[in-house]
């Protein structure tokens, strides 16, 4: 008997307790050893890995725009923030701006006469502080006149109420305000009211 009869049964026991070992696993799972790497169709497992590469990705492609998506929440955040402390007293100062003009009109309607009368001229003084004091607070807050007598009409900030004929102004020159106006900080708060000028028929 030769070497290869001696191992016959030793190889049929191995044999025999790989097909134990493998009982119950799928054939698509099972290696025959005879393919070579790369060589056959791709497995469950080539499936699967590649599901995986795929769907990581996705999640990174979600991750960055969920970062972009979020910075654009901060900005417009920081964005709002600052336009409520600009513009957040928009309201009360537009109502405010109807006390300083009743304020401006009684001093411009002071005749003369009184204004030169010793019981009368404290009281003005006081008036006139107000109105400073007044003026005063609206620049702390960026409120500002609008320039308007002898600027060329901006519809952006004038509202032209009617036409005056005169020589002594260019076409479209404001030669009278009514009313003033104001910006607070770069925004229009309130138009001012002008006539402008234009050539006599």
């Amino acid at each position: 008997m030769n070497d290869e009869n001696k191992n016959e049964p030793q190889d049929k026991a191995v044999d025999a307790e790989v097909a134990r070992e493998m009982e119950g696993v799928p054939e698509h799972l099972r290696d025959d050893g005879d393919a070579g790497e790369g060589d056959g169709p791709e497995t469950p497992v080539d499936d699967a890995l590649a599901k995986l590469k795929g769907d990581l990705e996705a999640a990174m492609q979600d991750v960055l725009y969920a970062r972009a998506e979020t910075q654009n929440v901060r900005r417009r955040l920081e964005k709002d923030v600052q336009d409520a402390r600009n513009y957040g007293a928009t309201n009360f100062a537009r109502d405010i701006l109807s006390v300083a003009d009743n304020l401006s009109r009684a001093l411009d309607h002071v005749p003369e006469e009184l204004r030169e009368s010793d019981k009368a001229k404290n009281f003005l003084a006081g008036i006139e502080a107000t109105q400073r004091e007044l003026d005063k607070v609206f620049n702390s807050n960026g409120i500002t006149r609008i320039a308007a007598k002898g600027m060329p009409l901006d519809p952006n900030q004038h509202q032209a109420m009617m036409e005056i004929p005169t020589d002594e102004a260019e076409p479209g020159t404001i030669v009278q305000e009514m009313q003033a106006g104001y910006m607070i900080k770069d925004r229009l708060l309130r138009p001012a009211m002008v006539g402008v000028a234009k050539k006599p028929d």
